[in-house]
């Protein structure tokens, strides 16, 4: 039954309470609880109510846990922004969505570790024919992410050499399948034990993250030239090892992620030491403020999944109660792609 326009919400049968992962204090993901009373919501006007399947696990949860991001929820509140799953129910002034579609889609006020959540369903993306809807998992957040940083902000070209950090993770792995199919040389940044999993997926060069200095490995790649584009998701020391990775003065350093904590660079760098450019990313930021060019990203997006560049792969499922543990793994760099937690 396709859904056009209602009066009153139409709903499949849920409970009333579900079990859900709640964020009790500011200190990080050991103090994620498990509760099973949690209020099932009601979808609000323009949304929609999905019971989750999978949950996607990212750095934003990690850092909202630590009151780390900016505009983030007060404990306790329920973890988790990226959701995929059945809609259950639709809310008023909806249109376009069918009860029992998959969906996976972003919510800003969190909610996703948990059995039900609620999406905008503008941002309700469907999960594509044949697909589990795990493999969805990196649709609404990694891939973009990993898409815009590399295109129109940071404007890779065949022939150029980009420079990935994280390269194992969900996001890098994403970037490092995107720059080969566009042609760049992949300089991929990793812990050791995870460099035969991003060799595999097509990087040219593989280096150590933990150890040695990244900038002059990178210069010796490039015969002392320097990296045309970087991406960067680390912070910390990193960030200073990204911009003298650069090129100067056509170099560009986008800056999408503080893994590693917080890093400064001032107007003497970049006019005295760093000539390069210097590319702030928040996906959230573009939906909001560059609308068009969020389309532009996702039609992009999609031409790549049809293409068979993207979702060929599947993320590593931990079950809710081991979420926890999961996220704890996952701040300390210890996990390799995408994962997801399933209540």
């Amino acid at each position: 039954m396709s859904i056009t326009k209602q009066t009153e919400r139409m709903v499949m049968s849920v409970p009333a309470t579900m079990r859900a992962l709640r964020q009790t204090s500011l200190n990080g993901p050991e103090d994620l609880r498990l509760v099973t009373d949690a209020p099932v919501p009601n979808p609000g006007p323009g949304e929609v109510l999905i019971r989750v399947t999978a949950a996607g696990v990212n750095f934003l949860d990690i850092s909202r846990s630590r009151g780390a991001s900016a505009g983030g929820p007060q404990p306790p509140y329920l973890a988790g922004i990226e959701g995929v799953g059945e809609v259950v129910a639709v809310g008023d002034d909806v249109s376009g969505v069918e009860l029992g579609t998959h969906v996976i889609g972003v919510g800003i006020a969190g909610g996703a570790f948990a059995e039900y959540m609620v999406l905008p369903a503008t941002g309700a993306v469907p999960v594509p024919q044949g697909w589990a809807d795990e493999q969805a998992l990196g649709m609404v957040v990694s891939w973009p992410t990993a898409l815009a940083a590399l295109k129109p902000l940071g404007h890779i070209e065949a022939g150029q050499t980009v420079l990935i950090h994280a390269a194992a993770g969900g996001t890098g792995q994403a970037a490092v399948k995107m720059a080969k199919h566009y042609g760049a040389t992949v300089i991929a940044a990793g812990s050791p034990d995870k460099h035969e999993v991003v060799r595999s997926l097509g990087a040219d060069h593989v280096i150590d993250s933990r150890n040695g200095d990244i900038a002059a490995e990178v210069r010796d790649l490039t015969d002392g030239a320097g990296v045309d584009l970087v991406l960067e998701s680390v912070g910390g020391g990193t960030l200073a090892a990204s911009l003298a990775a650069a090129k100067r003065v056509t170099g560009r350093v986008v800056v999408y992620g503080l893994a590693g904590g917080e890093a400064s660079i001032n107007n003497w760098d970049l006019v005295y030491k760093h000539q390069v450019h210097v590319i702030g990313l928040n996906i959230g930021v573009l939906i909001q403020s560059a609308p068009q060019i969020f389309g532009e990203v996702m039609g992009e997006m999609f031409g790549l999944i049809a293409a068979g560049v993207l979702g060929t792969s599947r993320p590593t499922l931990h079950e809710l109660a081991d979420g926890p543990k999961t996220l704890a793994e996952l701040e300390a760099r210890a996990t390799v792609g995408k994962l997801a937690l399933v209540p």
